[in-house]
């Protein structure tokens, strides 16, 4: 492991605004740069009462102006919502305000349920475009061409590194395809992890961008002064997850003291697999499950993330993972 990094998605918690969230993700990002944390990223999610990411170029310059050697991006933008010549213009302004700090991370996926991503792009086209929008839009940030009809200014020989994102083997293929750098969403989907590093790996063709393979992990994080506690603390990210599968999202619950009383099993069972690549407890039991991860799928960096109410909360679990982190980066 090279690095490790950080992944928000602006949580709003119940009885908090956006306006509180947004402010409680620049403390997290300033705390991530004062301790040790590579990136910071953001992803695009809509019509979601309880993430206020949607804007995400625009939170990504708000949290870089607040910082200033913590590398900043999107973990991701969903390119089949926009026009590939408009996230090169934002990324590229971005790039401009804050050089070498700025990553751009793409998804395939809508980010949203499907009438919003009608409302987002107004048709929608029955083919898959991706990786030619994703190919088109790196055109935009390369060096300049004296034969390009259409520029992205800013954005044009900013190179603003791209990531492809993905949950599936779909990803893994089109970067290693590209050449470029992998970030595999285990925090919400492992069943395919093992998997999709391998074909990565595997596939990967050396390009201008990256010489060789480049995988992130992401895996979710809470951790607390005991275990209990950080049980507890986690109960709110269990109900959130359950109520987006179910259909009802809504802003981050209040921990509980009895989960199994909240969600029904069957519910429950799903929600815990779905978040099984994770740590969860205190110091010493999130060390020995983040170093498992880590021994597995020997990722060139790990990305972390988790929802937590309370954001005192959230920054001291953070913190106490950029602890272990450090320490598991040198061994």
């Amino acid at each position: 492991m090279k690095q490790f990094s950080l992944l928000d998605l602006c949580p709003i918690p119940e009885g908090h605004t956006p306006a509180q969230a947004i402010a409680n993700t620049v403390a997290l990002a300033q705390l991530a740069e004062a301790t040790g944390y590579h990136r910071f990223w953001m992803a695009e999610h809509h019509n979601m009462p309880g993430v206020a990411s949607s804007a995400t170029a625009v939170l990504i310059g708000h949290v870089a102006g607040a910082t200033s050697t913590l590398r900043v991006g999107a973990g991701g933008i969903m390119l089949p919502n926009h026009a590939p010549l408009v996230v090169a213009e934002q990324f590229g302004t971005l790039a401009t305000l804050y050089p070498d700090r700025i990553d751009l991370g793409l998804g395939r996926a809508p980010g949203t349920d499907m009438a919003t991503a009608r409302a987002l792009r107004r048709h929608m086209a029955p083919e898959d475009g991706f990786p030619q929008d994703v190919q088109e839009l790196m055109g935009y940030l390369a060096l300049p061409s004296g034969e390009a009809r259409v520029r992205a200014v800013p954005g044009e020989g900013t190179t603003v590194p791209v990531w492809i994102l993905g949950s599936s083997l779909y990803g893994a293929q089109l970067a290693a395809q590209l050449g470029l750098p992998y970030a595999f969403a285990s925090h919400f989907a492992p069943a395919m992890l093992d998997q999709a590093l391998e074909v990565y790996r595997r596939s990967f063709r050396p390009s201008s961008m990256l010489s060789e393979p480049y995988a992130m992990v992401a895996a979710g994080i809470c951790i607390a002064d005991t275990d209990e506690e950080a049980a507890y603390l986690r109960t709110s990210q269990q109900m959130g997850f359950a109520r987006l599968r179910t259909g009802r999202p809504g802003k981050l619950p209040e921990p509980v003291a009895d989960i199994s009383e909240v969600i029904p099993a069957p519910v429950l069972a799903q929600v815990n697999a779905a978040l099984s690549c994770s740590a969860v407890g205190g110091p010493d039991t999130a060390r020995a499950q983040l170093a498992q991860i880590i021994a597995r799928t020997q990722p060139d960096e790990i990305m972390i993330t988790g929802m937590i109410h309370d954001p005192a909360a959230r920054l001291r679990s953070f913190e106490m993972a950029a602890e272990i982190l450090r320490d598991l980066k040198q061994s």
